[in-house]
């Protein structure tokens, strides 16, 4: 009988973690009375918005290149996203010394363009909805000889997102569950590595756009399931496949994954405005409007929420969530 060794452990996410250490922020966990007597749980929001670059994609980021070698830093950087792993690569490769070079879609909402851009990096654009993201970022690291840094399916990029799960573990103690939302799988693969592996009761929850169920789709059907690009709000979880090692990490320890449109998305960051006092973006709002709806099903007792991001700008939270949304 053979065993196949994870691509990300528990021991990896608390090296990540220590790594880590004084790089990036340990951002707040909130409580608030209103929210646990709205959903009649106890409910503990892991606030990634706060994180460097306002998003938890710093973690992975930082973590997968610091550990590349110093003759690698100083070739540099490639990557490929939407915009917060853009953010964090950018950053990421300011802060080691290196330079950066990053894929992103056309349409990629502008404030997040322009801070890429402002961290130092050169942006390379494509039409999200018929040119290849992976293909492009990977041609351009082959030519200029740089080191590619994914935004989800790397071992160093998920134990790196894992230690978002971590630090609120330490903070919280036992939780009875946890809602993750759910992109490429990187932020849901580390964080169950993490959950389960100090508490393997716990219940892991992904939640996705009703749009993009990639991941949805193929744990029921036991392997990768591709879709057409989503059209959604949440921009962060556009993604059309789950990532080769996340999803084998993600099929292991996920326990369900709910979905929620965009409109439930939009209650969601207008509750986390007004109550909460806190700007989500789309996809980091994803998790809280799992559990206002009520389409994260029966709640437990104690509930945690990873927050991931707060990238977006005054103009596009007013189209989204003023009164003419």
């Amino acid at each position: 009988m053979t065993t196949t060794t994870p691509p990300v452990t528990l021991d990896d996410v608390r090296d990540a973690a220590a790594r880590l250490e004084g790089v990036v922020h340990r951002t707040p966990v909130l409580r608030s009375r209103t929210l646990n007597a709205l959903v009649g749980a106890e409910v503990h929001l892991k606030c990634e918005n706060f994180q460097r670059v306002g998003a938890f994609k710093f973690r992975g980021a930082y973590h997968a290149a610091s550990r590349l070698t110093p003759e690698q830093r100083a070739r540099g950087i490639a990557a490929y996203s939407s915009g917060n792993h853009a953010q964090a690569v950018a950053l990421a490769a300011r802060e080691l010394g290196s330079t950066a070079v990053i894929v992103m879609p056309e349409d990629a909402p502008p404030s997040k363009r322009n801070a890429t851009a402002g961290y130092g990096a050169e942006i390379v654009t494509y039409d999200r909805y018929t040119g290849d993201r992976v293909a492009l970022a990977e041609a351009l690291a082959a030519e200029r000889g740089l080191s590619l840094i994914p935004p989800y399916d790397h071992p160093d990029v998920m134990a790196g997102q894992g230690t978002a799960a971590l630090e609120l573990l330490e903070e919280t103690g036992e939780l009875d569950a946890l809602l993750v939302p759910v992109g490429g799988g990187g932020l849901i693969a580390g964080s169950a590595t993490a959950a389960k592996g100090i508490h393997a009761g716990i219940r892991v929850i992904g939640v996705e756009p009703e749009a993009g169920d990639d991941t949805k789709r193929s744990l029921e059907a036991g392997h990768r399931v591709g879709i057409p690009v989503p059209r959604t709000i949440a921009d962060g979880q556009a993604l059309h496949i789950p990532g080769e090692l996340t999803f084998s990490v993600n099929r292991r320890l996920v326990d369900a994954i709910a979905l929620v449109t965009d409109d439930e998305i939009r209650a969601a960051m207008r509750f986390a405005f007004e109550r909460l006092k806190i700007a989500l973006e789309p996809s980091g709002a994803s998790p809280l409007a799992a559990l206002l709806s009520g389409r994260a099903g029966p709640l437990p007792r104690r509930i945690g929420l990873i927050l991931s991001g707060g990238n977006i700008d005054a103009e596009r939270f007013a189209r989204l969530c003023g009164p003419d949304a």
